[in-house]
C-alpha cells in the first residue's frame, strides 16, 4: 500500500546547472536545481524572485545554462552560497562571452546559450521559458557521432528535499528495448 505524502514534488533528481547572465555590466552566476525540458528546443529555469540574476535576465533577455560536472562542483556550490546582491561573483569562474553577449563558464563541459522567450510567475518564483540558441560542448563529452555522451559527461544531479548532490549512475540499457521484452511475456 502506498502512503500519501502530500503534494511533494517527486521529479528529482535533476541536473545541476549554473545560470549565467550579465547584471549591471558584469557576469553573475547562480546555482540552479529547478529546471525542465519543454520540448526539443525549449527549457524552463525556475528562479526564486529575490535572486540578483533575475534582473539581468529580464534586462538582456539572455542567459547561459552551464552543466555542472564533479570538477566544477565546488565553485558551482559557492555560486549558490552567496547572493549577487551581497558579493560580486563575476570572478568566480573563468568565463568567455558568447556571440550574443551571454557569459559562459569556460570550464563547464556543456553550455546552452538561451534567449528568454517568456516569463511565467508563480508564488515566489520567476520561471523563465528559454529558447536554446546554441549549445557548446567540450569534444571530450561527445561520442563519435557528435552527440553528448552522458556516460562521459557525468553531470552532477540535484535531489530535493534533502538538498544533496548525486553522481550520475550506470547505463541500464537502450530506450525502447525493455518494452519489447515485456510484450513477449
Amino acid at each position: 500500500m502506498k502512503k500519501n505524502i502530500g503534494n511533494a514534488l517527486a521529479l528529482y533528481p535533476t541536473p545541476l546547472v549554473v545560470v549565467g547572465a550579465m547584471v549591471n555590466g558584469k557576469p553573475n552566476w547562480l546555482l540552479v536545481g529547478h529546471l525542465g525540458i519543454m520540448g526539443h528546443d525549449h527549457v524552463m529555469v525556475s528562479l526564486a524572485k529575490a535572486h540578483y540574476t533575475n534582473q539581468g535576465i529580464r534586462a538582456t533577455g539572455k542567459l547561459s545554462i552551464n552543466i555542472v560536472d564533479e570538477a566544477l562542483l565546488p565553485k558551482a556550490d559557492r555560486a549558490g552560497c552567496v547572493s549577487g546582491h551581497k558579493e560580486d561573483k563575476s570572478g568566480l569562474f573563468r568565463w568567455e562571452m558568447s556571440e550574443n553577449g551571454v557569459p559562459m563558464i569556460a570550464d563547464a563541459p556543456v553550455v546552452m546559450v538561451c534567449t528568454a522567450a517568456d516569463f511565467y510567475g508563480t508564488p515566489g518564483f520567476d520561471n523563465v521559458i528559454c529558447t536554446i540558441d546554441a549549445t557548446y560542448a567540450d569534444e571530450k563529452v561527445l561520442d563519435q557521432d557528435g552527440k553528448l555522451d552522458y556516460s562521459v559527461l557525468k553531470p552532477v544531479l540535484f535531489e530535493m528535499p534533502t538538498y544533496q548532490y548525486l553522481k550520475t549512475g550506470e547505463v541500464l540499457g537502450k530506450c525502447m528495448t525493455f518494452g519489447k521484452e515485456c510484450a513477449q511475456e
